[in-house]
């Protein structure tokens, strides 16, 4: 074996071992994110289409954990009705039977986990408690919170 084929080998094993190691690591980063702790932060009235309805809104308090990548535009992935540049990641809203109550599919950064909301209309008793789970459609990876909420 000649000096140039055993450096060409060992600079290969390296490459591997380092796509090996950092494969892991991502892996292990990914494992260990938290939850997200949802919080409601209240309530506010709106008219829509003749109708009177109650927006309820809440914030993510952990959201400085998720990484901006986790809300980058994503035109790789199915598109979210006509938006083809939907976020990596799309949230839900659920009560605490699961009947999903609203979705987000193009939050831009983690800070607009502070801005997501559900609405019913005033007439409409809300759940007790609601939930949220963030999907990361690249990963397939779920993080569902905490149950929050719908009143102080």
């Amino acid at each position: 074996m000649t000096s140039a084929t055993r450096t060409t080998l060992v600079l290969v094993v390296i490459c591997i071992s380092l796509t090996i190691l950092l494969d892991d690591r991502v892996s292990r980063t990914e494992a260990k994110r938290a939850n997200p702790v949802l919080v409601f932060r209240g309530s506010e009235s709106f008219g829509s289409g003749g109708k009177s309805f109650i927006r309820y809104k809440y914030a993510v308090e952990n959201h400085q954990e998720y990484p901006a990548e986790l809300f980058a535009p994503s035109p790789a992935l199915p598109p979210c009705g006509m938006n083809t540049n939907a976020s990596r990641t799309w949230v839900d809203f659920f009560d605490q039977s699961g009947h999903r109550l609203n979705g987000f599919c193009a939050l831009g950064r983690p800070a607009d986990l502070n801005k997501i909301w559900f609405a019913l209309e005033s007439d409409v008793v809300p759940p007790s408690w609601v939930y949220m789970e963030m999907m990361d459609r690249q990963t397939n990876t779920k993080y569902k919170s905490n149950l929050s909420e719908t009143t102080y």
